[in-house]
């Protein structure tokens, strides 16, 4: 296994409490791990890894017109809202980003026993810029009357051959959750597709009663 090094200065919705990944940490490892913070660039390590929530990487590191890159990296991984973390790590990449940071980067996550994809800098990433606008046409769908919930599911599951259904999945993952993704992308991108349905919306304004 490749060694790395956490630096944790909050809370990690990729490794929360117990995750058996923290308790790998190695001072002065070759990569470097910021969990629940920002950081700069470590000319001694092999890549620096910032976890991402909403944000992009560029948030952290600048942008620079398209010229941006260094061997600080973002990753997030994936877990539908409340539901525990899955084994899959979204790694992202800049422009000018190094391969040797990368390769670096991936290595180590494939070590952990991750499966590791590799994205641009983009809102949303890879999964959640997929499947945010499905939950939001279910939501709405729901709200016309196209049908119930249930049978929104179980067409999912049946005839789609989805684990689950969409309306299902999201609301177990917490609708608030939703909302928070789906306005941070739909505010990056003005996509109408994620403005966040109103159910969303209602649980959003319900968590802060």
């Amino acid at each position: 296994m490749r060694d790395y090094e956490i630096v944790q200065s909050g809370s990690s919705r990729s490794f929360p409490s117990g995750d058996e990944f923290l308790a790998r940490s190695v001072a002065g490892a070759e990569v470097l791990v910021r969990l629940g913070g920002s950081g700069g660039e470590d000319a001694k390590r092999a890549a620096v890894l910032i976890e991402l929530d909403t944000e992009c990487l560029g948030v952290h590191t600048g942008e620079f017109s398209g010229n941006e890159g260094s061997n600080v990296l973002g990753f997030a991984r994936y877990r539908n809202g409340l539901d525990a973390p899955t084994n899959l790590i979204e790694l992202v990449r800049q422009p000018k980003s190094s391969q040797e940071a990368v390769e670096a980067a991936r290595l180590m996550f494939e070590s952990a026993g991750f499966a590791v994809v590799v994205c641009a800098d983009q809102p949303g990433r890879i999964i959640d810029r997929l499947v945010r606008p499905k939950y939001n046409a279910a939501l709405r769908f729901l709200d016309e009357g196209l049908a119930t919930a249930e049978a929104m599911d179980m067409t999912c599951r049946m005839g789609l051959g989805y684990p689950d259904g969409l309306i299902e999945r999201v609301t177990r993952g917490d609708l608030a959750r939703h909302y928070d993704v789906s306005s941070a992308i739909h505010e990056m991108t003005g996509q109408p597709a994620y403005m966040p349905a109103r159910r969303a919306v209602v649980a959003k304004k319900r968590q802060s009663l």
